[in-house]
């Protein structure tokens, strides 16, 4: 079945203790959902409450209809820098009508069977843009981490930089105070929490967001809370809103669109693939984006914002002991009836904690170890991953991507170029030649035969024999068009110059496009052999 949920699938066995066991999960990541989903939100540029829709409807949503068991849908911190730019560009309104544009390309990629592609992006793209994805949320929370007082942020690197140092006289002492006093208690928790007996569970942000807001309420602390910056947030239902959708303002966002799905695209695949690995599970990637893509479509009618899988929650569901979809919804319901009874509460919640909480999932989030221990790879891939990192920070993470995947392409034609050769070979050991008179050269080639391996048979074209030349083909593994074109150019040099030309070893592909592109027709039958090394003759046979 093209459409088939993995929730579909998990109901084999199912009893109530399991039941019991997605419930508490999707409690547990519920919470944990809050903070994150509303920093998330306020970092983009957008309203609280957009992030806490997005984590309730797409979150929902992706759980009922994804392609796998335990992954958590949501608000994610690597959208962060793609949103803001896309608010900053081109306002609210044009984000939501990309947020539904890339829910239909997700929704198509996984209805075209796409789902296994996106496994072929190279790691040292992935790591280059993640970091720089990081290093740009931790950017961009400085300004609330330090309580500076400056207009709107700026998308751009440059001129953040200079906002920021034009800015740094304004530090509030409370508010800095308060974020670095957050921030050390999220790092404490982490290191200690296997200790915390009855409280292990916690999940640090919700602690350190909770004593933040009670330190701000009981103080009365002067520093900006989502109450102060945003009047709180709304305490009924998320409710629909056509998204206004003409040509002239589509086509402005297809970029973007088309770079939040491939974001959303990654960051889902590659969370399932994570969570595969922790519950010896095997996720549906074609299912997954289309749920993903569903997902995307519908939460801008609600005021959300885009939504993909997200690694740490994901972990989090599976760690509470989650079984089933299950508790993803449960995860959901728990946000919503969070938000039904209090919202208000919300409105103490101070951003430098916010901001804590963002600088320590951007760290969580980056592989800097990468860059530490960088000198372990290889030229090439060292370029790539540090070409995508900084242009993903200075410039724009479309451009980061293309370019890392330029590159990344260059290294493998290259490697893969390199591994193919050509060597000559002794006629003795052709049994079948021993007969023939004239100068005969034989050449063994090894690897693959494509675009960018063909001048092994240019330079066979340079130096032909006077009488015959034997090709063996039995180690080629792969001949594309091209490398079949250059053969057929080298097969009417021969014909021209009256060398007998003589093709053994044909099997598999290579047999199968020689048949195609009409090799078979432009040569005698008997310059064919299964291998000229065992005498036998086999024109144009089926190996």
């Amino acid at each position: 079945m093209f459409f088939h949920p993995k929730i579909l699938n998990s109901f084999t066995g199912y009893n109530p203790r399991l039941f019991t066991k997605d419930v508490i999960a999707g409690l547990t990541v519920g919470i944990v959902a809050l903070p994150l989903a509303m920093a998330f939100a306020i970092a983009s540029g957008l309203t609280p409450e957009a992030g806490i829709f997005t984590a309730i409807i797409a979150g929902g949503l992706i759980s009922l209809l994804g392609g796998s068991k335990v992954q958590i849908g949501g608000p994610a911190g690597a959208f962060i820098v793609i949103v803001y730019g896309i608010v900053d560009r081109y306002g609210i309104a044009n984000l939501l009508l990309a947020t539904a544009m890339s829910g239909v390309f997700l929704f198509m990629m996984g209805l075209l069977r796409l789902g296994t592609l996106v496994r072929f992006i190279p790691v040292a793209v992935i790591i280059g843009f993640t970091n720089g994805i990081a290093f740009l949320i931790g950017l961009s929370q400085v300004k609330e981490f330090f309580g500076l007082t400056t207009g709107k942020m700026p998308a751009e690197f440059f001129q953040t930089i200079d906002v920021l140092y034009v800015a740094l006289d304004t530090v509030n002492p409370i508010a800095l105070a308060l974020s670095t006093g957050s921030l050390a208690l999220l790092i404490l928790w982490k290191l200690f929490q296997k200790h915390l007996g009855y409280f292990t569970h916690l999940p640090g942000t919700v602690v350190a967001m909770i004593i933040a807001t009670m330190i701000t309420s009981l103080f009365d602390l002067p520093v900006d809370t989502i109450g102060s910056r945003f009047g709180g947030i709304p305490s009924g239902l998320p409710h629909f809103d056509l998204i206004p959708i003409s040509w002239s303002t589509a086509q402005f966002v297809i970029t973007p669109a088309i770079t939040l799905a491939l974001l959303g695209a990654i960051e889902s695949l590659l969370c399932a693939r994570i969570a595969d690995g922790m519950i010896h599970d095997r996720h549906n990637s074609n299912q997954e984006l289309m749920a993903q893509g569903i997902a995307n479509f519908v939460t801008p009618f609600f005021g959300g914002m885009p939504a993909t899988g997200t690694i740490a929650r994901s972990v989090t569901n599976i760690q509470s002991g989650a079984i089933t979809p299950i508790a993803g919804i449960v995860h959901a319901l728990t946000l919503l009836v969070i938000i039904l009874l209090g919202a208000p509460l919300a409105k103490n919640i101070p951003l430098a904690c916010l901001a804590a909480i963002l600088i320590y999932v951007a760290w969580n989030m980056g592989e800097w170890r990468k860059f530490f221990d960088i000198k372990q790879f290889r030229l090439p891939y060292r370029i790539t991953m540090l070409s995508v990192f900084f242009l993903t920070v200075i410039l724009d993470l479309t451009i980061a991507v293309q370019v890392g995947l330029l590159f990344a392409f260059i290294t493998f034609i290259y490697r893969i170029s390199s591994l193919s050769r050509c060597e000559p070979a002794q006629t003795q050991d052709f049994p079948i030649l021993i007969n023939q008179q004239g100068k005969i050269d034989a050449y063994r080639i090894y690897g693959a035969i494509f675009f960018g391996a063909v001048q092994l048979l240019e330079k066979i074209e340079k130096q032909l024999p006077s009488k015959t030349l034997v090709l063996d083909l039995k180690n080629v593994i792969y001949i594309d068009s091209s490398g079949m074109d250059t053969i057929q150019e080298l097969a009417h040099l021969c014909k021209l110059k009256n060398v007998q030309l003589m093709i053994c070893g044909l099997a598999h592909q290579p047999y199968d496009i020689a048949q195609r592109s009409g090799l078979f027709e432009l040569l005698p039958n008997d310059c064919f052999y299964l291998d000229l090394s065992q005498g036998i003759e086999a024109a144009a046979a089926t190996p």
